[in-house]
């Protein structure tokens, strides 16, 4: 034993003072992956022990990422990403910050003197481990990745050691005083749930080193089953596995046992001897009942250091931040240092975040870009209000960055210099949206292509209530997630009381609009009391102006002094990615209070008016949907021309004098005016009756309606193959004409596809691309039938193929070419549920390059999840056009889920609020139906103040409802 304690002394030795306890070696390995392992370590720091895990994977020098985790959490956290990196050929260190988890000391909110001082003695102990590569003596190869608190630390180490070589920081701040303090006013909210996280004790204690020899052994969490041992080494018990409960190392063996702490056995044996030798403890740190070392005692605010305690609660009581506060967290901001951030940045932040929104990664970008080094930034759909789950996706795009800037990887791709997620509707299936990314070469800022929209309303008056009560109602920090994802779908639920808010309008939108940045407005502003405190939110609001929608549920809070007499001031909004859809308009609201926010107690009367020349948008025109990140068989899917060999055998018919191209619609690839066609020898029967609609570059269109409705016979003229009676129908601004030349541009598949039968499928292919005279490579017929999915099939006669393989070889030969509007009539008839899932997500991908899918199909369920938009046909008609989520989100049935089953007392409140129709109880929720009075914001309002436990609020109207009622085959 104490040969193999010397030995261990010496290896000690050799990777550093830091060293606080022995550790943990486990091996973790799944089926088909390359092992990883893992050493649990506790590491010394001044006045903590440090609680950390090391991941890697393979032999030999590689470069490292130490990999922080959020607020409130722990090192397991991240073990997955961890592991994951590790595989990808990286040397990773996963630790939990002071004062959470198994770590010792005090929270200080990412202080420069103890937290960000723990990161550079990481890096100074994986600068001493042979797995790591190096720039020179003490200088490893770093990058430095986190969410949240571990990504604001990574701006913080970066502009502290020069030794970071790139960093990936998620969903974080630039300046904690703005996060908390924005405009000056207190995010009381957001900072609550901040501050009582830190007042709950930490889940277990890290052992500080006790005395004597001696063994320790306590479960690893390698694989959810491994052992591992950790041995004593003089100075007494260490820890055992990362599972190992505290404690677990138990007595040294010959020695005497651990002082008893504050935070449990085995936390203090004795005074100092926590602190790295030669160091003394900060008595900040690690003053407590034990001495200098021990762990520190618990106080109203938890394990915060005391400053950080006292400010809280000064600011709690007053409602109102001061020049303290501020100064206090804007020196343990990425801010501070933003200066001397000089190395490659990837900025992920989250579109759906009331905590930091995307203001702080415009400051991070625009401050880091200026240093001189390379910077991208990726708004994603999530944030910590919720939101779509994109971590796989920002995981991948994380590896990418480290691979270009850690690994040299000269081919690996870091991605656009912008991204932004959007919503592509949601997938009945499962009821998740469906996400679509869009670029730009370079980053816009927030203020790009910026479009003003005049405003009108007159000068308003409006009161802040004595106490600031009731508040309005925007994000709400633990259930803001269900809320910020209904803007996307067209349900608002914020709450702005009558006699609390002015409001101000546009006219509706002639064509729809995106929004991608923070909107601006001048307003004039007086207050009876010499100070006022307003929340500013635009609104989405429908056609029928009582509908409104707030993008992402946020809203920018400001607090205008010296407006007694009255004060001009320029308002910028909340930074958003929206689109607002034509014919809504957009909606200027100032309230007095908000739920997430503290109001001043006093009661006041504001009166504000419109200064300027109206609402400022930004639309940053250069950031587009791209096709580049598409899986390579994408591009060989879309091949086209179906219509070509038809235009062929028609060009010896008589051709009518085609209408000279119209400029204004060369980008516009189909308008329909008027269109009307008779049945053969019938004056007055018609199946198509003056028909009008417009489908633009990008969309999916869903052409919908019963038997008899129309549809095929639209699409045989939108082809050319039949001739109209009345109205135009022009493709890129060219009238279509049977043999038109504008028709080699749509590639179509209607009504089933002629074959030579005794020819094979590739044989029938090959010679259909053969009559276009087109060249060969263009057809990417071998990717056509890779997609087809016909096997062996390929060689076999098409005449002994089923109706199911006949159906995927034409659709293969309508996508030969990738022509710019492709047609589709009923395309997934006799395909089996895999192949249909895999058409929709072509014709989504396809469209998302900038051209135009139009689909015909009863299978309502694809269509809502594949179309963008929708045209509704009966009886020859237009019943109703325009996007699938306004079609569908006309109904005035909302599901309320609940936590667990509602009680029928309950039930029978909710049924008798004003507004409600009607409530029913069902697995998990209401479901409940307004009345031409109600509105989902009153709903929200009723429900919890009758104390309904609600977890989020939808509508419950499916395309299917939607289809039925408009053509009359449900309920009006």
């Amino acid at each position: 034993m104490r040969i193999r304690l010397s030995r261990r002394w010496a290896a000690l030795a050799a990777v550093g003072a830091l060293l606080g306890g022995a550790g943990t070696f486990t091996a973790v390995a799944s089926d088909g992956e390359a092992a990883v392992h893992r050493e649990d370590r506790a590491l010394a720091m001044p006045g903590a022990k440090i609680d950390t895990s090391f991941f890697t994977s393979g032999s030999g020098r590689r470069p490292a990422v130490l990999l922080g985790h959020g607020f409130g959490g722990s090192k397991d956290d991240v073990r997955a990403q961890a592991e994951r990196l590790a595989r990808d050929g990286y040397a990773v260190l996963t630790w939990t910050a002071r004062g959470f988890g198994r770590s010792g000391g005090r929270i200080g909110l990412n202080d420069p003197a103890h937290e960000v001082k723990d990161v550079q003695r990481l890096i100074d102990w994986l600068a001493k481990r042979p797995e790591v590569r190096l720039d020179k003596a003490g200088d490893p190869r770093v990058g430095v990745t986190g969410a949240s608190y571990g990504g604001a630390v990574s701006l913080l180490a970066a502009g502290y050691d020069p030794r970071v070589d790139a960093i990936a920081p998620q969903i974080t701040y630039w300046n904690l005083a703005d996060a908390l303090f924005p405009d000056g006013v207190f995010k009381k909210l957001w900072a609550g749930i901040f501050f009582t996280t830190g007042s709950a004790g930490p889940a277990g204690p890290v052992p500080a080193e006790g005395t004597g020899e001696g063994t320790g052994t306590g479960e690893g969490t390698g694989a959810g089953e491994d052992t591992g041992t950790g041995e004593g080494a003089g100075e007494g018990a260490v820890t055992g596995g990362a599972g190992a409960p505290a404690g677990s190392g138990g007595p040294a063996a010959g020695g005497r046992d651990a002082t008893a702490g504050p935070d449990g056995p085995g936390t203090a044996a004795k005074p100092g001897t926590a602190a790295e030798p030669g160091t003394a403890a900060d008595p900040r740190e690690a003053a407590g009942p034990g001495g200098p070392g021990a762990a520190p005692k618990a106080t109203a605010c938890g394990r915060f250091q005391p400053e950080l305690c006292a400010m809280y609660e000064r600011i709690a009581v007053t409602g109102v931040p001061d020049q303290a506060a501020r100064a206090l967290l804007e020196a343990r901001s990425p801010s501070a240092v933003g200066h001397r951030v000089k190395v490659p940045t990837l900025i992920v932040q989250g579109r759906s975040d009331s905590l930091f929104p995307l203001g702080h990664a415009d400051a991070m970008a625009g401050t880091i870009a200026r240093n001189g080094a390379p910077v991208a930034v990726d708004w994603t759909a999530g944030g910590h209000d919720g939101g779509a789950d994109e971590a796989d996706r920002v995981q991948e795009r994380v590896a990418s960055w480290f691979d270009r800037y850690l690994k040299d990887d000269t081919g690996a791709d870091p991605g656009p210099a912008f991204r932004v997620t959007r919503s592509g509707g949601v997938d009945s299936t499962d009821g998740r949206s469906t996400l679509r990314g869009a670029t730009a070469d370079r980053y816009p800022g927030l203020r790009a292509g910026t479009r003003t929209l005049p405003l009108a309303g007159p000068p308003q008056t409006f009161r802040n209530p004595a106490g600031a009560n009731p508040p309005g109602i925007s994000a709400v920090p633990g259930v803001g997630g269900g809320l910020s994802q209904l803007s996307t779908l067209g349900v608002g639920l914020s709450l702005d009381f009558p006699g609390q808010h002015a409001r101000f309008d546009t006219r509706p939108l002639d064509a729809p609009l995106r929004i991608t940045g923070t909107p601006t407005v001048r307003v004039r502003v007086a207050s009876d009391s010499g100070t006022a405190v307003l929340f500013a939110k635009v609104y989405d609001v429908g056609p029928d102006g009582r509908r409104q929608v707030l993008p992402a549920q946020l809203v920018a809070p400001v607090r205008v002094d010296g407006a007694r007499d009255g004060r001009t001031v320029e308002l910028t909004l909340p930074a958003i990615d929206h689109e607002v859809a034509a014919g809504h308009r957009l909606r200027l609201v100032l309230a007095a209070t908000d739920l997430g926010y503290a109001s001043p107690a006093a009661p006041a009367a504001y009166t504000v008016a419109l200064a300027g020349d109206g609402l400022s948008v930004p639309t940053a025109p250069a950031v587009r949907t791209q096709a580049a990140g598409l899986p390579w068989w994408v591009w060989g899917l879309p091949a086209g021309g179906a219509l070509a060999a038809a235009a062929l055998l028609l060009t010896a018919r008589r051709r009518t004098a085609a209408p000279a191209p119209d400029p204004a619609l060369a980008d516009v690839p189909l308008v329909i005016d008027g269109l009307t066609k008779r049945y053969s020898r019938s004056a007055d029967a018609y199946a198509v009756r003056d028909l009008s609609f417009r489908v633009e570059k990008g969309q999916v269109l869903g052409l919908l309606g019963p038997n008899g409705a129309g549809k095929t016979t639209t699409l045989r003229m939108l082809m050319g193959l039949i001739t109209p009676d009345g109205g135009e129908i022009r493709v890129f601004g060219h009238a279509v004409r049977p043999g038109a030349p504008v028709l080699s541009r749509v590639g179509a598949f209607v009504e089933g596809a002629g074959f030579l039968p005794h020819l094979s499928g590739r044989e029938n292919l090959e010679l259909y691309w053969r009559a276009t005279g087109r060249p060969a490579e263009d057809a990417h017929i071998d990717e056509a039938l890779e997609i087809a999915g016909l096997g062996t099939a390929l060689a076999r006669a098409v005449r002994t193929y089923s109706q199911g393989m006949r159906q995927r070889l034409a659709i293969a030969q309508a996508m030969l070419g990738l022509p710019d509007l492709l047609i589709l009539d009923e395309p997934t008839n006799g395909l089996d549920p895999p192949q249909i899932r895999e058409m929709r997500d072509v014709m989504i991908r396809y469209a998302a390059g900038g051209r135009t899918v139009i689909v015909s199909s009863h299978l309502l369920a694809e269509v809502e999840q594949s179309c963008t938009h929708l045209v509704v046909m009966d009886r020859g008609r237009l019943v109703q056009a325009g996007p699938v989520a306004e079609i569908t989100g006309n109904g005035d049935t909302l599901l309320v889920t609940t936590e667990g089953d509602l009680a029928e007392p309950l039930a029978e409140k909710a049924a008798a609020l004003p507004g409600v129709a009607s409530a029913t109880r069902v697995d998990g929720g209401l479901l409940v139906r307004l009345d031409a009075t109600g509105t989902p914001a009153a709903l929200v309002a009723g429900l919890v103040r009758l104390d309904v436990p609600v977890t989020g609020v939808g509508p419950h109207r499916r395309l299917e409802d939607a289809f039925l009622t408009l053509i009359g085959g449900g309920p009006a």
